[in-house]
């Protein structure tokens, strides 16, 4: 059975999120567990670690996921970047060992001009380095990319190269985006490019490795290298593109979120979530 959720703000509380998933009617559920787009990042109280256990053992069905700091970039070749983003995922990986998350999303970062080769070799050694020191509780799920500038992640080989290189492949998995691969240059539209790009999937990264799904329609054309996330269906994957997908029964128990434009108002999430639930 297809399990579908939405990445919720935690505004108020970590815990709160679980809130917003109920009422939403989502079954998967995707959070920050601190600002993602700032260094400093305080620890957890007992309080917010508490607060959230209960939460999760009152919704004893949603599956959880931690997304990691956009900061993060394990493949840069300055090397005090690099170390600032070691230590983050390090911390990032504690906290959810902490509040029970299973999975932490990793972007693979940017080589920098450097080239695809030396970025990867970096971004292994770095993962390997917070592997090492994690306690084994949390799997890191390497996200798909658009490829815009100079990312890595937009070519399953590259996803590949790193789940065979690392040494600790068990704790390793990947997220695929559905904007991002179609960004990058992936059909999945019509039913037969949909196969195409999902067997050169399992032909290099191995579809036991696929743990998890962001279900974005794309704002722009396919392969255009841009991360642009739409509505689903009001973008240019459109409806067939995600039919395709959530009537795949390789993928039926595998959790997806949306990560789709909102507001305040969590009538956005609903409205996408009926509108994938109608497809089934």
């Amino acid at each position: 059975m297809v399990r579908l959720g939405a990445h919720e703000s935690v505004s108020g509380g970590l815990h709160l999120a679980f809130d917003r998933i109920r009422q939403v009617g989502g079954e998967v559920l995707q959070i920050f567990t601190r600002n993602q787009r700032q260094w400093a990042a305080p620890a957890l109280t007992a309080e917010e670690i508490a607060l959230f256990r209960v939460a999760h053992r009152q919704n004893p069905n949603v599956i959880v996921a931690a997304h990691a700091s956009y900061l993060v970039n394990l493949a840069s070749g300055k090397e005090d970047l690099k170390e600032k983003s070691v230590h983050n995922l390090v911390l990032e990986l504690g906290r959810c060992a902490e509040l029970g998350i299973p999975y932490v999303v990793l972007h693979p970062g940017s080589h920098g001009g450097d080239g695809i080769e030396a970025g990867l070799k970096r971004f292994v050694g770095g993962l390997d380095l917070v592997l090492g020191e994690s306690r084994g509780q949390v799997q890191v799920l390497v996200e798909t990319t658009a490829g815009q500038g100079t990312g890595l992640g937009s070519r399953f080989e590259e996803l590949a190269y790193i789940l065979e290189n690392s040494r600790y492949p068990h704790l390793l998995g990947v997220c695929v985006d559905t904007c991002h691969i179609f960004a990058a240059g992936y059909d999945i539209r019509s039913l037969v490019d949909y196969e195409v790009t999902i067997a050169a999937l399992e032909k290099t990264v191995g579809l036991a490795k696929v743990r998890f799904f962001h279900l974005n329609d794309s704002k722009n054309e396919l392969g255009s290298r841009v991360d642009r996330h739409e509505h689903i269906g009001n973008g240019c994957i459109g409806l067939g593109g995600f039919s395709n997908l959530l009537r795949d029964c390789r993928f039926a128990d595998l959790p997806m979120i949306l990560e789709t434009p909102k507001g305040e108002s969590l009538e956005e999430d609903r409205e996408n979530l009926q509108t994938l639930r109608s497809l089934l």
